[in-house]
This record gives C-alpha cells, sequence and structure tokens, in this order.
C-alpha cells in the first residue's frame, strides 16, 4: 500500500492502550495530525488530548470535531458494545469522518457476537473502511493482561487451549498496519486478518518465556468450566464474560487459530515479529525473575 499524500486528522480512541497507543504514536512521528482520544484526555506525545467515554454520549461531539477518520477500539469487556459504538459512528458521520478502522478479533467474523455487529454495520456507514481481526496478542505475556500478572507472580499460564495453536501477533504489528491503512490513499474496504509469523501452542509460549528470561514458566491446562470459573472466583469477571473467554479457548483447542497470514508483510513491507524478539524487547529492561 502506498502513503497518503495527504491525510487529516485521525481520532485514535483507546490512545492509551495496548494499541491505541502504539497507533497514535507512529501517526504523530509520521506527521499526520492526532487526536488522542481516553476518559481522562491523557496527554500524548505529538498529538492533541481529548475526552473520550464511550458511555458518555456528551463527551461524542467535542472529540470527533476537525476529525475526519477514526480508529475505533470498543469498549473493554462489553459483551454487546454495538449499544455505544453505533450511536457513536452515527455521529462521526455527521461530522463529516469518511475513514473508520476498527479493531476488532480474528475470532470475530461480521455479524458475530459483540463487535461482530459493528463490523457488519461499518461498510453501510463510511465510504472507507476497515476491520483489523488480529489474533492473540504477544502483550498478553507481558504487559496487563492476566496472564503476564501469572507469570510474574505464580511463574504459570492457566488455559483451556489444550496443545491448540495460535498466531500470536505483536501489538506494535497491529499498530503498523492501523496507521498504514488510515492514512493510505486507498482504504481497505474490507476485513484484514492479522497474524505473527509462526503459530504456537501456550505449552510454546511457556518454554520460550523459560528460555529467555531464565525463569520457569508453566502452562496448567484446564477444561473450559474450569478457567470460566477461575476467571469469574478468582479473577473476578462477570460469568457471561468469563464464560465466552473460555468459549474462545476452547476453540483453539479446537484448531480455530491454527492459521498464518502475510497480511502485515502485505500492508507494512517487512515481516511481523517473532514472540522471541517481542519477548526479548519488552524485557530489555527488566529482570530475570519478571517476564
Amino acid at each position: 500500500m502506498s502513503p497518503a499524500s495527504g491525510s487529516g486528522t485521525t481520532l485514535v480512541i483507546g490512545a492509551t492502550g495496548t494499541t491505541g497507543s502504539r497507533t497514535a504514536a507512529r501517526l504523530a512521528a509520521a506527521g499526520h495530525p492526532v487526536r488522542a482520544a481516553s476518559r481522562r484526555a491523557v496527554p500524548v506525545a505529538g498529538a492533541d488530548p481529548v475526552r473520550f467515554d464511550w458511555y458518555d454520549p456528551a463527551s461524542f461531539d467535542p472529540a470527533l470535531t476537525g476529525a475526519d477518520r477514526v480508529y475505533l477500539v470498543p469498549p473493554v469487556g462489553d459483551p454487546a458494545p454495538a449499544a455505544v459504538m453505533l450511536p457513536f459512528l452515527e455521529r462521526a458521520r455527521a461530522h463529516g469522518v469518511r475513514r473508520a478502522v476498527l479493531l476488532s478479533s480474528s475470532a470475530i467474523a461480521a455479524g458475530g457476537p459483540a463487535v461482530g455487529a459493528v463490523h457488519e454495520a461499518l461498510p453501510g456507514l463510511f465510504g472507507e473502511w476497515a476491520v483489523l481481526r488480529p489474533s492473540w496478542f504477544m502483550q498478553n505475556f507481558t504487559g496487563a493482561h492476566a496472564h503476564a500478572t501469572a507469570i510474574r507472580e505464580e511463574g504459570v499460564i492457566r488455559s483451556a487451549t489444550g496443545t491448540g495453536r495460535v498466531g500470536f501477533i505483536d501489538a506494535d504489528d497491529i499498530a503498523a498496519v492501523a496507521a498504514t491503512v488510515l492514512t493510505d490513499d486507498r482504504a481497505p474496504d474490507t476485513d484484514l486478518i492479522l497474524t505473527g509469523p509462526e503459530t504456537l501452542s501456550y505449552d510454546d509460549i511457556a518454554r520460550i518465556c523459560t528460555e529467555t528470561t531464565g525463569r520457569r514458566v508453566t502452562h496448567h491446562r484446564l477444561t473450559a468450566e474450569q478457567l470460566r470459573d477461575h476467571l469469574t472466583e478468582t479473577a473476578g469477571l462477570p460469568a457471561a464474560f468469563a464464560a465466552m473467554l473460555a468459549s474462545l479457548d476452547h476453540a483453539i483447542a479446537d484448531g480455530a487459530e491454527d492459521r498464518v497470514t502475510t497480511t502485515v508483510h502485505d500492508v507494512t513491507g517487512r515481516p511481523p515479529h517473532t514472540f522471541r524478539e517481542v519477548l526479548h524487547r519488552e524485557t530489555a529492561t527488566r529482570t530475570p525473575t519478571h517476564p
């Protein structure tokens, strides 16, 4: 894809999150005007911070002022995000937004559960659009995710994935694709499945964590029911959301995510990062006991 000769202002929703922060930083570094939206309007280097809350419609119009494209990160943990997202997208269209790029998931197709309803509606709302459907994030094992916390505190990864394999992807690679499709002369007008360069089981992830950090990490295999109960009783997640996450793990066990695509390379012109590369990068300033 070729870089745009001149793009307008991009509203990045979730600009302090895993992919939003990286996308905003890439756009700003390339000289594109960025409005960085978050609930507390946190300052972001090179961007104009703006307050935004999916559950506060009064924040919609001020955030959209001057934007002609938007990067959409759904509200975290909401099993039915279309209820708040579709009214916002109607406002975005009224404000003159012409391109929308939605972060979804490789596990959710158009018309599917959760953000699948937003995916299905997007082409009817905007003339230029894309839906990014990344596989599971590599940062789940290095950042603030429950897996990363369990690794740091217990040396354990709990899942119901069995020996199933996943094309885990670096959030930096997702952001590189997002920044490109937001600013390219032509929008993809389709959905894009994003993966890393290889598929790995959770046993593989535990082994690479052990080899890279010097601290033993093991994969505890649970049933989907055990994982659901763990997520509700220990992590405090709502029962319906915990059951959905457990069902996704069960789908991985059945091979649903055992695939690799070339999309990152096709869009950005470079190969995606490996998990070992990401782990080295993100643990470079930490001690061996904190992978």
